[in-house]
């Protein structure tokens, strides 16, 4: 026999308080726009790519959290791409070739500060289940986008600095984002 549970009522003023309305996201009391997706990135390493280029200036939760967003969706465009490659050379595993990298300049997986699982998980969101990642493809996806981490990072900071504030907000990787594309 499965279990039913039991069915309660949630009073109205529990759900009002401190929910966020589909769509959005409560971040430190105030309500964003959520973008759709869960967020396999640690903002650690993230923190700690931003960190590497701001120098003396802090970093918020939120500006790593728009960061981590914007490397898991790149991340996720350019599997998708190399599994359209692999398809076309018959092959259900993406190799370092299929995402345009060359493979000699790849660094070790310890050189990187992006951490590399959450990085093959990134590359398997928009693909077929029956797709693979090789290791190699996986460092180098995770260099690319460690790359790619590092210069959204100095944008950031750059103009974190120009508008005179001490810390990379959120905005400050929007506008950068708004800004190269």
């Amino acid at each position: 026999m499965a279990y039913q549970g039991r069915r309660t009522a949630i009073p109205k003023c529990v759900v009002a308080v401190g929910v966020a309305r589909p769509g959005t996201e409560n971040v430190k009391g105030r309500t964003r726009t959520f973008h759709g997706m869960s967020v396999e990135l640690p903002f650690a390493p993230v923190d700690t790519v931003i960190r590497r280029e701001a120098g003396d200036l802090r970093v918020s939760a939120d500006a790593a959290e728009e960061l981590a967003r914007r490397i898991q969706r790149r991340g996720a465009d350019l599997a998708r791409e190399a599994a359209e490659h692999a398809t076309d050379a018959g092959r259900k595993t993406l190799m370092v070739d299929d995402f345009g990298f060359d493979a000699t300049d790849t660094p070790t997986r310890g050189d990187l500060t992006l951490p590399v699982a959450p990085v093959d998980r990134i590359a398997r969101l928009d693909i077929p289940d029956e797709y693979r990642v090789s290791a190699d493809a996986r460092v180098a996806l995770a260099a690319h986008l460690e790359a790619f981490a590092d210069d959204a990072a100095e944008g950031a900071a750059t103009l974190a600095r120009h508008a005179g504030r001490r810390t990379v907000q959120a905005e400050d990787v929007e506008t950068y984002f708004e800004l190269v594309e």
